[in-house]
């Protein structure tokens, strides 16, 4: 049975990337804990959740059943209601660490842990799994070394796409506003910056549905030795599948 951690913002994580991939692994037998800036409980973003706020587009922009039906059980979990604080991890104590994304305003503080990035370093010299899915991916590549180089230079990666990303804020911005614009710059070209060549970053071919238990083959991933990314809510499915094979039994 392997350790995994699962960082979370205290709000706006999206449920989808949280819940899905912890019920896999879970499910698998393996331990999951979770941690937040100050240990407090998470709250998942709730426009994500309920819909709330995205009109016409609810349908296709919040969580949709699987992810839905995955954070209404992790939130009875004991681990997910009792984190610990950032400053308490220890990558000597972990076996994995997925990092999970979230586009609201919430998840800043989390983007921008410097706690958070010492521990992403850690665990990439120790070349111990670590999993990056949407936004979680920018946690990734702003975790630099001494040498001042992200983790993920030299590696290859996927992560929210521009057109994803672009796509939804153009969608929902006259009633929305920057809801869907997270940092200054789009996942994609910060995540870019972070590696070796532009070359490295992989967009995925398009995708308009979401995988799902029975279909994890919609999703994709990118994986390079012992990480593991994805790009979105509709990859989470065959990510944490597929981050359950990185891991020791």
């Amino acid at each position: 049975m392997a350790t995994v951690l699962i960082p979370l913002p205290r709000t706006d994580f999206d449920p989808t990337e949280v819940a899905v991939p912890w019920r896999i692994l879970h499910a698998a037998g393996h331990r999951i804990i979770f941690a937040t800036p100050d240990g407090g409980t998470a709250s998942a973003d709730p426009v994500m959740v309920t819909g709330k706020g995205l009109g016409l587009l609810a349908g296709m922009l919040r969580a949709d059943a699987n992810g839905r039906s995955a954070y209404e059980t992790l939130q009875n979990d004991a681990a997910f209601r009792q984190p610990l604080a950032y400053v308490q991890l220890k990558a000597s104590d972990l076996d994995g660490l997925i990092l999970p994304g979230g586009h609201a305003a919430g998840v800043r503080p989390y983007l921008e842990s410097a706690a958070l990035h010492a521990l992403v370093v850690e665990m990439f010299a120790l070349d111990k799994p670590v999993g990056g899915i949407c936004h979680g991916t920018v946690v990734a590549a702003r975790s630099r070394d001494a040498q001042g180089r992200s983790v993920l230079h030299g590696r290859r990666t996927t992560a929210l796409t521009a057109q994803m990303e672009l796509s939804a804020w153009w969608l929902t911005r006259a009633w929305m506003g920057d809801y869907y614009r997270t940092c200054p710059e789009t996942v994609q070209s910060e995540v870019t910056r972070a590696l070796a060549r532009p070359g490295d970053f992989e967009i995925g071919p398009m995708s308009l549905r979401r995988d799902a238990p029975e279909r994890p083959d919609l999703g994709f991933v990118v994986r390079d030795g012992n990480y593991l990314s994805a790009r979105w809510p509709g990859d989470a499915h065959r990510f944490g599948s597929e981050f359950a094979g990185l891991l020791k039994p």
